[in-house]
């Protein structure tokens, strides 16, 4: 379904991306924000499996601008080369890379779905869960941050837009108090504790996934985006 692309960067440079067309009209654009691990086959599939759902959806690859075509196995060393890469990319061009990526989605949008007056959101997984709630906080984006582990020091950036957190229970890089936090210093946005523990949307990674709580996570993403990226949603 999805087919890869190239997108500009303004102060950045071209970057690479995977984007995905719905079979209909699209009801919405989302960008989606990788793991650690770069655009791999896990992230084109879950982006695909959005333009199922009805979206155009585009993930950008963030690391391009630090080492290009990034795909990391899932062991203790595409940790450490995952962890290195976003340090080295950091925060703030990760959130260009989006703001990027939704300005190409709105003019695609406008293209192919001229009168349903479609917005963009933005969906994120680990470390780009906290991409995904920066965007929001930044960008006015309407945002899915799933396990977010690094959102903590940003708590004091008031959201822009509907928001909605996954995070696992057993989790370990994020403790309750972690989720607490979120709670008090979001009392606006939707937070949700699932029976898992890290990465357990990774359906590829039997150690960390579990389909229960990734089939309720997703429900609930896609209701979340049907209203926040609703025309009515935006007046």
């Amino acid at each position: 379904m999805g087919t890869r692309t190239r997108l500009e960067v303004p102060g950045i440079g071209e970057i690479g991306g995977w984007l995905a067309r719905p079979e209909a009209a699209p009801r919405g654009g989302l960008v989606v924000v990788q793991e650690i691990f770069g655009v791999n086959a896990h992230m084109r599939a879950v982006t695909d499996r959005y333009a199922r759902d009805g979206l155009l959806a585009l993930a950008p690859a963030l690391f391009d601008p630090v080492e290009r075509d990034t795909e990391l196995a899932y062991d203790e060393a595409g940790f450490e080369g995952g962890r290195a890469l976003a340090a080295s990319l950091g925060f703030d061009r990760a959130v260009a890379i989006v703001e990027a990526a939704a300005a190409q989605l709105r003019t695609l949008l406008a293209e192919e779905a001229p009168d349903r007056d479609a917005a963009v959101g933005v969906v994120g997984f680990c470390w780009g869960g906290t991409v995904a709630y920066l965007a929001n906080t930044r960008l006015g984006l309407p945002a899915v941050s799933y396990y977010g582990a690094r959102t903590v020091p940003f708590l004091d950036e008031p959201l822009r837009a509907p928001m909605l957190f996954h995070f696992g229970g057993r989790d370990h890089s994020i403790p309750e108090a972690d989720i607490e936090a979120h709670r008090r210093a979001k009392p606006e946005a939707e937070v949700h504790v699932y029976d898992a523990g890290h990465g357990f949307n990774r359906d590829v990674d039997p150690r960390h996934h579990d389909e229960a709580s990734a089939r309720q996570a997703h429900r609930r993403t896609l209701d979340f985006l049907q209203r926040s990226l609703a025309p009515a949603a935006r007046t």
